[in-house]
C-alpha cells in the first residue's frame, strides 16, 4: 500500500473568477482521506500550503493577472513537492491549475534527484502551454506546461531545477487549444489526444501507448486532473467548462489503467470551484476518480444507500 500525502493548495490567482481556494476543504469534506484509507493506504494531511511573499518586476505583458502571487505559490508548492515526494505519494488538492507550476516543477526536481525521468499526463480540456508573454487572457493557470517544459518568458518565476521535455508530456481530453499553443505544440513531440480521437478510437489505446513510453524509459508519472477534463454535465463545478468532455466511465477507465500501470507517483486535483457545484457532486466524483487511481475497482465500490 501507499503513503498518501494530502497537500492543500488553495491557489485562486491563476484566473480572475474566484472560488477555487475552497477546493482543498471541499475534498476533505467529500471524504478523500477516508476513501484512501478504506483502500488500505496510509494518509497524512499536512494542511494547506501558503504562498511565499515575493516582489517581481511588472510583467512585459500588461494583461498578466497577479504575477507576484502566482510566483509566490510556485515557489512554495515546488518546495512542498520536493519535501514530500521522498515520503510517499503527494496529492495536491487545488486550487486552480496554476498550482501545477509548482507541483510539477517540484516533482521534476525530485525525479532528477533519484535519477528517473518525469513524465506528465495532463487530463484537461486545455493544453495550458502558454507563457506570460503569449497569454491573451492574462490567466496564468494556462501556463504550467509552458513553464515546466522550459519555454521562454518565465523570468519572474523560480529557476527550474529540472525541466520536463515536451516528448514526456501527454495531453488527453483536449478540446480548447489556442492557435499560439497549437503552433508551439506541433513543433514538439508531445502526445496529443483530443476528444475527436477519443470518440473515434476510445481512450484506452492512446493512454496505453503513452504509458508504454513511460515504462520503457523507467519513468515516473505525474498526473494532473482538471475538473474540465470531464463533461460539464457530470462535473459542473468549474469556471472553464467546455462541452463534450470525458464521460464518467471514460474517466474511471483512465484512472484504473493508471492504477494498473504502477507508474503514477503524484497527482494534482485542480480547478474545483465549490461555489459552482451542485450539492458537492463534482467534489464527490473527483474523490471517486482518485480512489480508482489508487486501486478501487468496480466490485470494490461501497453499495449506495437504499440498495
Amino acid at each position: 500500500m501507499t503513503d498518501c500525502i494530502l497537500i492543500g493548495a488553495p491557489v485562486d490567482c491563476g484566473k480572475k473568477r474566484r472560488g477555487c481556494l475552497m477546493g482543498p476543504d471541499a475534498y476533505r469534506t467529500a471524504g478523500l482521506a477516508e476513501a484512501l484509507a478504506s483502500l488500505g493506504h496510509g494518509v497524512t494531511d499536512i494542511g494547506n500550503v501558503a504562498p511565499d511573499k515575493v516582489e517581481v518586476a511588472p510583467p512585459r505583458n500588461g494583461v498578466v493577472h497577479e504575477l507576484a502571487l502566482n510566483v509566490g505559490w510556485t515557489a512554495a508548492l515546488m518546495r512542498a513537492a520536493r519535501a514530500q515526494a521522498p515520503n510517499g505519494f503527494p496529492i495536491f488538492m487545488g486550487g486552480d491549475h496554476a498550482l501545477s507550476l509548482g507541483s510539477v516543477a517540484g516533482m521534476a526536481a525530485h525525479a532528477e534527484e533519484i535519477g528517473r525521468p518525469l513524465f506528465v499526463l495532463w487530463l484537461d480540456a486545455h493544453s495550458d502551454f502558454h507563457t506570460p508573454d503569449t497569454t491573451t487572457t492574462g490567466n496564468l493557470h494556462g501556463t504550467p506546461l509552458g513553464y515546466v517544459t522550459g519555454r521562454e518568458g518565465f523570468d519572474a518565476f523560480p529557476e527550474l531545477p529540472a525541466t520536463v521535455p515536451v516528448s514526456q508530456v501527454g495531453m488527453i481530453g483536449l478540446r480548447s487549444v489556442d492557435p499560439e499553443e497549437r503552433a508551439a505544440l506541433e513543433d514538439g513531440e508531445a502526445t496529443l489526444v483530443d476528444m475527436r480521437m477519443i470518440d473515434e478510437i476510445g481512450i484506452a489505446k492512446p493512454l496505453s501507448e503513452f504509458l508504454a513510453k513511460v515504462e520503457a524509459a523507467n519513468g515516473m508519472l505525474h498526473v494532473s486532473l482538471d475538473v474540465d477534463f470531464l463533461d460539464p454535465a457530470a462535473a459542473p463545478a468549474v469556471g472553464t467548462t467546455v462541452p463534450g468532455g470525458a464521460t464518467v466511465r471514460e474517466a474511471h477507465l483512465a484512472m484504473e489503467m493508471l492504477s494498473d500501470s504502477g507508474l503514477v507517483a503524484s497527482l494534482d486535483l485542480v480547478e474545483l470551484n465549490p461555489s459552482l457545484d451542485e450539492r458537492g457532486r463534482t467534489a464527490a466524483l473527483m474523490v471517486e476518480l482518485t480512489a480508482s487511481l489508487m486501486g478501487r475497482r468496480v466490485f470494490d465500490r461501497p453499495t449506495p444507500r437504499g440498495h
